[in-house]
């Protein structure tokens, strides 16, 4: 268990929480990556220290990532000129399948790939969406799993304190 974000998964789990609270507090390094963007080039998740970064588990069959994934696309318009972004990653294996879902729901933040899921499998990701919230520092401190509405008026509250810090 060398990895932090495994560390809180497991101390979740073993609390019962991780699926009966909407978001947990934690602060632990968040691990590097680097994905394929949509746009072709590769996305390093250390490349966006000095910025809060909402990263974002989520998978084309996801019924609550197409509820989700609109209303983030209005958050990443209201607060990426304040040093924020979303980092969005498709664990889908085929990516044809991501970009038909795309097509429906378009959103304009980074989408990153993950076909063979190394990353999530890296975050310990239980279910989709997953979201993390990520310090200008690169520790992870927000956690949440699922969604449902209203997660979104959370979501606005942590990036708002997260973006004065």
């Amino acid at each position: 268990m060398n990895n932090p974000v495994t560390a809180i998964a497991l101390a979740l789990a073993l609390s019962g929480a991780a699926f009966t609270v909407q978001a947990d507090a934690i602060n632990v390094p968040a691990p590097d990556f680097t994905l394929e963007s949509r746009s072709g080039e590769n996305i390093r998740l250390e490349d966006h220290r000095g910025e809060v970064v909402m990263l974002n588990f989520w998978a084309s069959w996801c019924g609550p990532c197409r509820q989700e994934m609109p209303l983030m696309d209005d958050i990443y318009s209201r607060y990426q000129d304040l040093g924020f972004t979303i980092l969005a990653v498709n664990v889908d294996e085929n990516r044809d399948e991501a970009l038909r879902f795309l097509d429906k729901v378009p959103v304009n933040y980074p989408i990153l790939y993950d076909p063979e899921s190394s990353v999530s499998e890296l975050y310990e990701v239980p279910a989709m969406p997953t979201t993390l919230m990520i310090d200008r520092d690169g520790n992870a401190r927000y956690i949440h799993y699922g969604y449902k509405p209203g997660y979104e008026d959370e979501y606005e509250t942590q990036i708002r304190a997260l973006v004065r810090e």
